[in-house]
């Protein structure tokens, strides 16, 4: 087991939004540009498609816009960072100009980041956070804006899975912190279908309480993916019910974030799994 090393943050400032950790869950819509995603929605070279997603995605409750270029599925082909950035920005600021939520961007290149950040992104979402590209953490460090570091690995090997994965992210975020990221400004990933076989993921997912031991607010993305699948049989368009059991029980396990592809739908799983385990209520609730 890790020792607690940081004090969890109480709360995180992004695009002006206070994010209050265990008053309830936020939810990150997802946006792929990506044409390979994995779960059959990117939308490719199409910025106006793009705009409407997100807007349809607020007015649904996401609290937080994800937009990633490059697929990160397993076996996707790796694209430059021009061809990234070629399909990320003419979104991106599309995006930021009409919403109003923060918009973070699905990246592990530091250039394509700083460049994002400057078109006008709030938040950096690194899946390999950040092993690849270590300049990331000076990136976000000049930017002072919020990390997602992600677990991920190239193999499936591990000595002892949770212990591994929590030393990992342990490590991250000490690296991060070197750089000068405040500790209100990391925000960390198991990684779910990252080097993970599906009994993995589950594993994780049954623990993932004992991740709060790292100190710092969890985000957890099991929409649409494999493990749901292979545990219920199903293509990844018909996966809607089981993400709602993970994103239903990541939240127990003390998810603050879900990242999500089907916001309306688990932004009531949220709400409802928010009223039995954070004691949470609407605005009109009589007690």
């Amino acid at each position: 087991m890790v020792e607690r090393t940081f004090a969890t943050p109480r709360s995180m400032v992004c695009r002006g939004r206070e994010f209050q950790w265990g008053e309830r869950t936020y939810l990150m819509g997802v946006i792929n540009l990506a044409l390979d995603s994995f779960s059959g929605d990117g939308l490719g070279d199409h910025p106006e498609k793009a705009l409407e997603q997100a807007l349809v995605f607020e007015a649904q409750g996401a609290d937080i816009i994800d937009v990633g270029a490059e697929s990160t599925r397993p076996g996707h082909t790796p694209i430059s960072g021009a061809q990234e950035l070629s399909l990320l920005i003419p979104a991106l600021e599309k995006i930021v100009s009409r919403v109003k939520v923060p918009v973070s961007v699905d990246t592990y290149k530091a250039e394509v980041a700083r460049q994002a950040l400057e078109a006008g992104a709030s938040m950096i979402n690194d899946v390999w956070g950040p092993r690849v590209h270590p300049e990331m953490a000076g990136v976000v460090a000049k930017y002072r804006v919020p990390i997602v570091l992600m677990h991920n690995q190239i193999t499936t090997e591990y000595g002892d899975l949770v212990p591994d994965v929590m030393d990992s992210l342990k490590s991250a975020a000490e690296r991060v912190l070197k750089a000068g990221v405040p500790s209100e400004n990391i925000i960390l990933d198991p990684g779910i279908g990252f080097g993970k076989t599906a009994d993995h993921n589950l594993e994780i997912l049954r623990r993932l309480r004992e991740f709060q031991a790292l100190g710092f607010p969890l985000l957890v993305g099991t929409s649409r993916k494999s493990t749901i699948g292979l545990v219920l049989e199903l293509p990844v368009d018909q996966r809607l019910e089981g993400t709602a059991a993970t994103v239903a029980l990541s939240i127990a396990g003390g998810a603050d974030i879900v990242r999500v592809h089907d916001v309306k739908e688990m932004a009531q799983v949220a709400k409802m799994s928010d009223a039995i385990v954070r004691d949470w209520r609407p605005q009109n609730w009589k007690r």
